[in-house]
């Protein structure tokens, strides 16, 4: 688990503008290892996380779109069913807020990654930590946290 900089880029709602972000992206050789894109009538926003936050930021400057920077809590989850709820039930008993959520995609039995926004970060990860910097397994049959 680590803290890593999340970019949001607002896109123009037109086709071909992801296309044009991504490219730029690939052809400077900056790896995402998160992203997720959710839209309204107006615009989109491209939230990312990439390997080299420093190479990203310069290269969306350039690209010269509206973004903001933010630091977001990055944990190496397995890739089974009920993986994310783990966690979500975890910041859930500790009073910790998740703003909003989303997940790479693993290979089959391999890890996927979990980036989350929440309201005090420095809390969870506080919570989520254990000796040797593993977060902890919660005990499944606990329920639900309440927490989106």
């Amino acid at each position: 688990m680590k803290t890593l900089n999340q970019f949001s880029v607002f896109l123009v709602n037109k086709p071909g503008v992801l296309a044009q972000v991504t490219g730029a992206l690939a052809a400077a050789k900056i790896n995402l290892i998160a992203m997720t894109l959710v839209d309204s009538q107006e615009h989109g926003v491209l939230r990312m996380v990439a390997e080299d936050a420093g190479a990203a930021r310069e290269l969306l400057k350039k690209l010269n779109l509206p973004m903001t920077e933010t630091e977001v809590l990055c944990v190496d989850l397995p890739n089974r069913p009920g993986a994310l709820a783990d966690i979500a039930t975890m910041l859930g008993q500790n009073h910790i807020n998740i703003n909003y959520a989303y997940v790479t995609s693993g290979a089959p039995g391999g890890r996927t990654t979990g980036v989350f926004k929440v309201a005090d970060q420095t809390k969870a990860l506080h919570v989520l930590k254990k000796p040797g910097g593993k977060h902890k397994e919660p005990d499944l049959h606990r329920g639900s946290s309440g927490n989106r």
